[in-house]
């Protein structure tokens, strides 16, 4: 009896250390807790992207490739443009140009 009565005594006086400590530890386990479930996100996140990098990494190696193929098939056909026209054409001359010829033509009546 007589140590329950003191442990009684002990918590009427602690009480408010208690609550103090206590509170302090519910901030303390909050900020420690919410700390650790963003790192958990943050490491999930970075071994998915982790995962996906190969693949993408192909992806964009293909798309540069279609443009650099793009690019090197319009520019032999820009050099084949600009190379015959300063060849010019193969046949000298079609032939006499067209002469007008006289046509008749009626007076005009009044």
């Amino acid at each position: 009896m007589e140590i329950l009565r003191s442990v009684w005594i002990l918590a009427e006086v602690e009480r408010p250390l208690l609550t103090v400590l206590l509170l302090v530890g519910l901030v303390i386990g909050c900020a420690v807790g919410s700390a650790y479930a963003r790192a958990r996100r943050g490491w999930n996140d970075y071994q998915t992207v982790k995962k996906s990098v190969p693949g993408a990494r192909r992806g964009a190696w293909s798309l540069i490739r279609g443009v650099v193929v793009k690019a090197a098939v319009i520019g032999v056909l820009l050099f084949g443009a600009v190379a015959y026209a300063a060849v010019g054409s193969d046949e000298e001359s079609a032939g006499p140009a067209p002469t007008q010829s006289p046509t008749q033509s009626e007076p005009p009546h009044r």
